[in-house]
C-alpha cells in the first residue's frame, strides 16, 4: 500500500500550522540519505518523522534512527509504515523544547547525524539549536526553502549574507547538495526547496570568547544600512571611538558594514575588542 493510501486509511489530515509536507518519491529519499553521508555505524536523529518515508530510507543505512515528531495523530500511520523497523525509535517530542540532557537520555552519548525534513518556519531555530549546543553532532542535513539555502551558503557583501551564514561558518561547512521541486512533496508547498548538508567541526576556529563573538555577529547585522561602528555602539555598549580605534588598527575602514566581513574578520575584531 502506498503512503498516500495509508494516510487516507487512517483519516490523516495535514495541519497547516505544522507545515506538513511529506516526501514520498523513493529515489529522492535515498539520495537525501546519501547526501547525509549515513553509514552502517551511524546514529541518526531525524527531525520531522512525517509518514516515515525518509525514516525508512535512513534505517536501511544507519545503525539506529531516533526520529522525532510533534503530531501524535501520526501514530497509527507510523505503526504501519515503519512496521518491522527494529532500528527505529519513534519519539513524539518537540526537539526545540527538550533539553540537551533529555536528548542525551534518549539517544545516548555517542556522536550522531541530524537529518530533517521540517516545517520551514522552524528551520533557523533547528539549525541553531544544534550548532550552538554542546551535543556531539557530526553533521546536519536539512530540507529547507530554496531562499534559506541561498542564505546558508552566501558570500560576504551579498544580499543573502547574514548572521545565520556566519553562525554556520563558525562551526561547519555548508553546501547545497540538490534542489527539490515543490511537486515532489505531498501536499506540494508553494515554494521550491533545497537539501543543505553542514559538516560540523568543533575545532575549526580557536575562539577566546565565543558568546562575545556571537553577540558581535548579531550586532553586525542588526541594522544592515548602518556601519559596524554604529551597530557595535548600539548593541554592545562599546563607545564609537573605541570601535573606530580597533577597526582602524586592524586595517579596516571605520565606515565598513557588517555584511562585508568574513567569519575570520569577525573573529579578529572580536578578539581585539575583547582585549
Amino acid at each position: 500500500m502506498e503512503v498516500k493510501e495509508i494516510l487516507r486509511k487512517y483519516g490523516f489530515t495535514f495541519k497547516k500550522n505544522l507545515g506538513q509536507n511529506f516526501l514520498t518519491e523513493g529515489s529522492l529519499l535515498r539520495a537525501i540519505v546519501k547526501d547525509a553521508g549515513v553509514e552502517s555505524e551511524d546514529i541518526v536523529v531525524e527531525i520531522g518523522t512525517g509518514a516515515g518515508t525518509l525514516t525508512s530510507a535512513i534505517s536501511e543505512k544507519a545503525k539506529h534512527v531516533y526520529t522525532f515528531d510533534v503530531d501524535t495523530c501520526l501514530q497509527p500511520v507510523l505503526a504501519e509504515t515503519l512496521a518491522g523497523k527494529e532500528n527505529v525509535t519513534i519519539n513524539f517530542l518537540d526537539v526545540l523544547k527538550i533539553s540537551d540532557e533529555k536528548l542525551k537520555e534518549i539517544i545516548g552519548e555517542q556522536p550522531f547525524r541530524v537529518v530533517a525534513n521540517i516545517p520551514y518556519y522552524v528551520t533557523t531555530p533547528l539549525i541553531m539549536r544544534f550548532l550552538e549546543s554542546d551535543l556531539n553532532c557530526k553533521s546536519l542535513t536539512v530540507m529547507v526553502q530554496k531562499e534559506v539555502a541561498d542564505r546558508l551558503i552566501a558570500e560576504p557583501d551579498t544580499e543573502n549574507y547574514g548572521a545565520i551564514t556566519l553562525a554556520v561558518e563558525l562551526r561547519g561547512t555548508a553546501r547545497v547538495t540538490r534542489n527539490v521541486a515543490r511537486q515532489l512533496f505531498h501536499p506540494a508547498p508553494k515554494v521550491d526547496s533545497a537539501v543543505v548538508h553542514i559538516d560540523i567541526d568543533d575545532n575549526k576556529y580557536e575562539i577566546k570568547d565565543k558568546p562575545f563573538l556571537q553577540k558581535l555577529i548579531r550586532a553586525g547585522f542588526q541594522m544592515r544600512r548602518k556601519t559596524l561602528v554604529n551597530n557595535i555602539g548600539a548593541s554592545l555598549g562599546i563607545t564609537k571611538d573605541r570601535a573606530k580605534e580597533v577597526l582602524v588598527s586592524l586595517g579596516y575602514s571605520e565606515s565598513i558594514r557588517g555584511e562585508a566581513l568574513s567569519i575570520e574578520d569577525y573573529i579578529k575584531i572580536a578578539e581585539a575588542l575583547h582585549d
